[in-house]
């Protein structure tokens, strides 16, 4: 009875005592990105169990090179939690933080410490054979004084040599064999090396991040530590793919994603921002603008013929009113990774990438599927005769009728499949177009002829000299079908009053549009040409200016 007592007394005092704090180690793992063009703001998640009471999450290993303004927590719990203050610590370590860089760090030094190994083997097996060697001159020697004693023995001849014979193959085979295991080592030991230089960071110091918690209950945590890193960006890169047979173009986008923070990111929930934070969001402030007329300043005479004259040199600039004007050198700055620069003309959008994906560490480009821009198209043959007399080429002109824009970046063409080329986007918004060249089109033939092109002098008086110059452009559509063809020609253009252009009206050919896309002086032509036939277009212009001045341009 006694004994029951003492035990409810004891199970009573325990529980009346209040839990002890305990620090609880969180071992999370990067589970979302969301990238800017310079920077990503990266979410670690873990699921831990936490006793009543207050305690501390403390969080390992984050890089020395976070954005520790940027540290948020969050969480989720079926019982009434709250979290405190985040507060972090620099802390050294012996060995290197980032995982995969001490990973990486073991795996060569275990592939040089098995080189080494295998050419200490060879070193002994060119020692053996050494030893062979010798006791092979010493028995010749020997046989060599049993012969002055006329005491053959041919037998022990035949077997020493075939004994020596037999051990010498031996050691030369296991020779050639530890040769091509240092050759494999050797290249295992290269491509460690590289892939290590890839995301060499050399970081023995990291972030230890921790936040007081209190549960009112034990109870299991949905725990989220984000923060901001650099050395991660991306840029839109394009797939622009045409069907020649239907006309149909299809434009594909892609984020085009690289990070090199020493850490790769395995099914990771990834989303690419246009937003770009570097730029800050603090308001310029003004200052007063002073305005003074100049004074010029004497020059200083310094004597530099002594270590005396020039500590007096040196007393002497900063005593000088002039000192805090002189230029000193500046400081060495630690050179940081060139970002990504996306022109989004004021527009932000954030395009989230389906499913998880994985970016390695070591700067790689990942190619990541963001999706199609709803665009209607139609195929032109363009003709532009001033670059190439003889060439058309096919373009695609894509119009934008989605809301969401195409940001400015590289695009890659197919047609038909077949890779053609790059090209630039620009940045385009909803209703805007843009040619897209596919190559020259072998099916569509074009001749250039030269009808014109004579100088002479006009006017009575006062003297004009004159150029005309006219052309003829016979186009033939080789297709089965017809097709929307435009012919583009440049005429010249005067900036001076003096210098006068006309265009010869008989020899060019009407129906032209001017100044196209805004540029002075370009004109077009555009027709539909039935299969099988030809057109020809005329052009004739006329530049006259003083005698006696000079021209360019011509």
């Amino acid at each position: 009875m006694r004994r029951s007592f003492l035990a409810i007394c004891l199970t009573t005092t325990m529980l009346s005592f209040p839990v002890l704090a305990v620090d609880i180690d969180v071992n999370s793992a990067i589970r979302a990105a969301t990238i800017y063009n310079d920077r990503a703001t990266l979410t670690r998640s873990a699921k831990i169990d936490v006793p009543a009471g207050a305690h501390m999450l403390v969080v390992k290993g984050l890089p020395l090179n976070i954005f520790t303004d940027s540290l948020r927590v969050d969480g989720t719990s079926k019982a009434k939690v709250s979290f405190g203050a985040v507060s972090h610590k620099a802390v050294s370590s012996e060995d290197y933080i980032v995982p995969q860089e001490k990973e990486l760090n073991d795996i060569l030094q275990g592939l040089q410490d098995s080189k080494t190994a295998f050419e200490v083997e060879k070193q002994a097996l060119r020692v053996g054979q050494v030893f062979l060697e010798n006791i092979g001159k010493q028995a010749v020697l020997r046989e060599n004084e049993d012969i002055a004693k006329i005491d053959l023995n041919p037998k022990s001849w035949s077997e020493a040599a075939e004994h020596l014979s037999v051990k010498t193959a031996e050691n030369l085979k296991a020779g050639l064999s530890l040769d091509i295991k240092i050759r494999d080592i050797d290249e295992k030991i290269r491509k460690t090396t590289q892939d290590l230089n890839g995301l060499r960071t050399g970081q023995k110091r990291s972030y230890t991040v921790s936040i007081p918690i209190e549960a009112d209950r034990d109870t299991s945590v949905s725990f989220e530590l984000s923060y901001q890193i650099p050395n991660v960006g991306w840029r839109p890169v394009y797939d622009a793919r045409l069907d020649t047979k239907t006309g149909g173009l299809e434009l594909i986008q892609y984020g085009s994603v690289w990070q090199q923070t020493g850490e790769d990111w395995d099914g990771v929930k990834l989303t690419l921002s246009t937003a770009q934070p570097s730029r800050g969001a603090s308001l310029p402030e003004l200052s007063t603008h002073w305005v003074n007329i100049y004074k010029e300043r004497p020059m200083m005479k310094v004597a530099l013929s002594s270590a005396a004259g020039f500590s007096e040199m040196a007393s002497n600039m900063a005593a000088s009113p002039m000192a805090d004007e002189m230029v000193m050198e500046a400081p060495e700055e630690r050179v940081v990774v060139q970002s990504a620069q996306i022109n989004t003309n004021g527009f932000v959008a954030e395009y989230e990438i389906v499913g998880p994906s994985d970016v390695k560490a070591d700067g790689t480009q990942s190619k990541l599927l963001i999706g199609n821009f709803d665009i209607e198209s139609r195929i032109q043959v363009q003709i532009k005769p001033e670059f190439d007399a003889n060439k058309a080429y096919l373009v695609s002109i894509a119009k934008l009728k989605g809301e969401a824009p195409i940001l400015p970046g590289q695009v890659s063409l197919f047609r038909d499949g077949a890779y053609i080329g790059k090209d630039q986007m620009q940045m385009l918004r909803q209703g805007d177009e843009k040619d897209l060249g596919f190559g020259i089109d072998d099916s569509v033939t074009v001749s250039r002829n030269t009808i014109r092109d004579e100088s002479s002098e006009v006017g009575m008086i006062a003297k004009d000299n004159v150029l005309e110059r006219q052309y003829i452009t016979e186009i033939k559509n080789l297709h089965k079908k017809p097709f929307e063809i435009a012919v583009f020609e440049a005429i010249p253009t005067s900036q001076d009053e003096r210098v006068r252009v006309e265009l010869v009206k008989g020899a060019t050919s009407p129906e032209y549009q001017s100044d196209i896309a805004q540029k002075k002086g370009v004109m077009g032509w555009v027709f539909t040409l039935p299969p099988q036939e030809s057109k020809k277009i005329g052009l004739g212009w006329k530049v006259s200016w003083p005698k006696g001045e000079d021209i360019s341009g011509l």
